[in-house]
């Protein structure tokens, strides 16, 4: 009775008999290493997604400022005639900025834009919107960055511009900027300033870490002149 009764106090006393307590031990090395491998994996993994992320956001930032940038010269075009409204184009003169045009403001005709880069060591200050008003740097808190009385241009962003002499029947087809076609036989004679015009913009960032410049995004279209003269007509 007394030794039965020692017993249960011993056991009361541990909590638990002796071969249970054997039983319980604790993690061995390599379990614990196999668990820090597969906790590292995971916090890889994540860092992985978070930086994919960024990136993708980031891409898609720069893809939706270039398709402004673009459509803000296309929208410039819009208002320009295909040549000088003076000087006209003929076979040896007129393609390109005439002599004193040297402001944004002196841009009146769509030759005038071609080899034209609007940004950072470019022809012209840029980039710029569909009034020739360059498109500023925003801070923060939403306000316009200043450099005295001049906005600060949009950082690492610039447009730049090819104007081509493309053939009626072949948009891919680059004639001379001063190309007129003779009569032939199948082909009328057309005059050089009754060709089609393919305006190109080539919208391209350089990113401050390395300087280099890359294209995000190109926008062509044609513009059709409204008549075609003969080569002969005044």
């Amino acid at each position: 009775m007394r030794r039965a009764r020692t017993i249960s106090l011993i056991r009361d006393l541990s909590g638990a008999p002796a071969s249970i307590r054997r039983g319980r031990r604790g993690f061995t090395l390599l379990e614990t290493l196999m668990a820090l491998v597969i906790v590292g994996v995971g916090v890889l993994a994540f860092v992985d997604a978070q930086a994919s992320f960024h990136r993708s956001n980031a891409w898609s930032s720069q893809a939706a400022t270039a398709m402004l940038l673009g459509n803000e010269i296309r929208a410039l075009t819009e208002r320009l005639p295909r040549h000088d409204p003076v000087t006209g184009l003929t076979t040896a003169a007129g393609w390109g900025s005439e002599a004193g045009e040297t402001d944004i403001l002196d841009i009146d005709d769509l030759d005038d834009l071609d080899g034209v880069r609007f940004g950072s060591g470019g022809t012209f200050v840029g980039p710029i919107d569909a009034f020739g008003n360059v498109i500023p740097q925003i801070a923060t808190d939403g306000s316009v960055i200043m450099n005295g009385n001049d906005p600060v241009p949009l950082e690492g962003w610039s447009q730049r511009i090819i104007v081509e002499k493309v053939d009626h029947y072949n948009f891919n087809q680059v004639r001379g900027d001063y190309y007129q076609q003779t009569a032939s036989a199948q082909l009328p004679a057309i005059a050089p300033d009754s060709f089609p015009l393919r305006v190109t913009v080539f919208v391209e960032f350089t990113p401050l870490n390395t300087g280099v410049s890359q294209e995000i995004t190109r926008m062509s279209w044609v513009v059709p002149p409204k008549t075609v003269r003969s080569a002969a007509s005044p």
